[in-house]
């Protein structure tokens, strides 16, 4: 019996779940687990943006997520102390995101951290693939998400129409047939 084709969405989707699954051990073994990746992330944005009034919109263009899940993301950092939002002057709806003094403190060293913890999981991902292959491979990467973003502009960033659920039952659906 011929082997399924492994579909390339699918296999990125998991090595994206096992490398934040090596983050958030390699996290809690620096007793780093109450902060999330994309909390430091954030913080760290925000610390390099503090020069300019930031907002919501824009760390949903920076790290290319939907509104609900910067809204939920923003709600448990303003909770934990680490942001508040501040009225504008010119529209009291529009806020902007400011660093607490207790957050600006805290993220170089989670920075400094995140990126200790980056090159211990990078070198573990490469580890026997040879430069070249790595470079291709970031080649390949960037092309993919050069057309994801051609497609994205073309159809005003609506997502993909789906009417089978969770992608990977349509994985199991699609070997299946």
């Amino acid at each position: 019996m011929e082997e399924e084709p492994r579909h390339i969405a699918f296999e990125i989707k998991t090595l994206n779940q096992m490398i934040r699954k090596a983050i958030m051990n390699l996290s809690i073994k620096s007793g780093m687990e109450q902060m999330t990746v994309m909390h430091a992330r954030i913080l760290r944005y925000l610390y390099k943006n503090r020069e300019r009034d930031v907002f919501q919109k824009d760390l949903e263009a920076e790290f290319q997520i939907n509104s609900s899940t910067v809204t939920s993301i923003l709600k448990l950092m303003e909770k934990k102390g680490y942001i508040r939002r501040v009225s504008v002057e010119w529209d009291a709806r529009l806020k902007k995101l400011v660093l607490t003094e207790t957050a600006g403190e805290m993220q170089s060293k989670c920075f400094q951290d995140f990126i200790r913890i980056q090159g211990i999981l990078e070198k573990e991902i490469t580890q026997g693939i040879p430069a070249e292959e790595l470079e291709i491979f970031r080649r390949v990467l960037s092309k993919m998400k050069d057309n994801l973003g051609r497609r994205g502009s073309e159809d005003g960033d609506a997502p993909p129409p789906c009417c089978c659920g969770n992608p990977a039952d349509i994985q199991l659906k699609m070997r299946e047939e």
